[in-house]
């Protein structure tokens, strides 16, 4: 399955690029980088000096597709186990 806006929520979102939008910490709003891991509830975002740990239920994120699309999504959306959010067969609120 091709890497799309509407297909985001169901990929691996390791190596892309990634900004926080929105936030209920202003602290976290405006943080910027790649995003090198991800749990359950958080996401490692690593930036030019350091790597901030972002949680997702209360954040939205712009994710830089490599096609050159930006896409805006709700962290509510992405919590759950990696491997279980990418799962292709199943039940899964993203299909």
């Amino acid at each position: 399955m091709p890497l799309t806006p509407a297909t985001l929520p169901r990929h691996e979102l390791v190596g892309l690029d990634c900004e926080v939008v929105a936030a209920s910490s202003a602290d976290a709003v405006g943080i910027s980088g790649t995003v090198v891991a991800e749990t359950t509830q958080t996401l490692a975002i690593e930036g030019a000096d350091r790597v901030w740990h972002v949680p997702k239920d209360t954040a939205t994120f712009a994710f830089a597709l490599p096609a050159g699309e930006t896409v805006r999504v709700e962290g509510e959306r992405l919590v759950a186990r990696p491997a279980r959010r990418t799962e292709n067969t199943g039940d899964s609120q993203w299909r």
